[in-house]
């Protein structure tokens, strides 16, 4: 694939060494230096991926759709401007898939918490979030927090607010300091015990894994889609797969 990223910051570079390694063709590359020619500079790619900032969501979705070329979008904190980008997606009959957390361990982590909320559903356990990450991300709560949120007050039966604050069905602490590059510990406390739930992340190379496994998904495809959506249609073939091994 010829991949035009969108920002170059940490996460930016981590994207591009995982995907020369990979055997992939880097191409343009748009900062806040040259985000005006995006639309001239995307055309001929075959797919972009955003780890940006979230003001510049909209604009580089709009390039993204105008040159033709489907847009993996890794970066958080732009819910306010979602119905937007959605109409635009499907009014330009574009390609867009988002998450809040492209790393594979973290969408499995979503799965295994939706089933421990069912089962605490109704138990007399109290939850909690807690997240920490750098002290450069911007967005607080973590989008994946947020997306946690929603999964355990769904689970619970509760409903839930966000942002952990104004009446949110699940508290969330969160810190920012360091180099800490993620994570997110979902609890359930009563006054008997605790358990816990953890995802930590090691290296950012597991959010480029994931966004680079969209980017070969969403080839072909018209329409916006959840990084959720990817994982599911792979885990529904591996059967499949494993019975054509044997």
């Amino acid at each position: 694939m010829k991949i035009a990223l969108f920002g170059h910051g940490t996460m930016g570079r981590v994207l591009e060494e995982s995907a020369r390694a990979a055997g992939h063709e880097i191409g343009a590359i748009v900062t806040s230096a040259n985000g005006g020619e995006a639309a001239r500079l995307l055309p001929g790619h075959t797919v972009a991926i955003d780890f940006s900032a979230p003001g510049a969501v909209p604009a580089h979705v709009e390039a993204a759709a105008a040159a033709g070329v489907p847009l993996v979008e890794g970066t958080t904190g732009w819910q306010r401007d979602e119905a937007g980008v959605r109409e635009m997606v499907e009014r330009r009959g574009a390609a867009l898939i988002y998450g809040a957390n492209f790393s594979i361990g973290v969408n499995l982590f979503y799965r295994i918490v939706a089933g421990a909320a069912q089962l605490f559903r109704g138990a007399g356990y109290d939850p909690f979030i807690e997240e920490a990450h750098h002290a450069r991300k911007r967005d607080t709560p973590s989008g994946t927090a947020l997306a946690l949120e929603a999964i355990v007050s769904h689970g619970l039966g509760r409903e839930g607010g966000a942002g952990g604050a104004g009446g949110a069905s699940v508290p969330i602490a969160s810190t920012r300091a360091g180099h800490i590059p993620g994570m997110h510990r979902v609890g359930f406390d009563s006054a008997a015990d605790q358990i816990l739930l953890v995802h930590t992340a090691r290296s950012r190379a597991g959010f480029a894994a994931g966004a680079l496994l969209a980017a070969r998904w969403i080839v072909g495809r018209r329409g916006m889609y959840a990084f959720a959506d990817v994982l599911h249609d792979l885990l529904a073939l591996e059967p499949e797969k494993e019975r054509k091994v044997r």
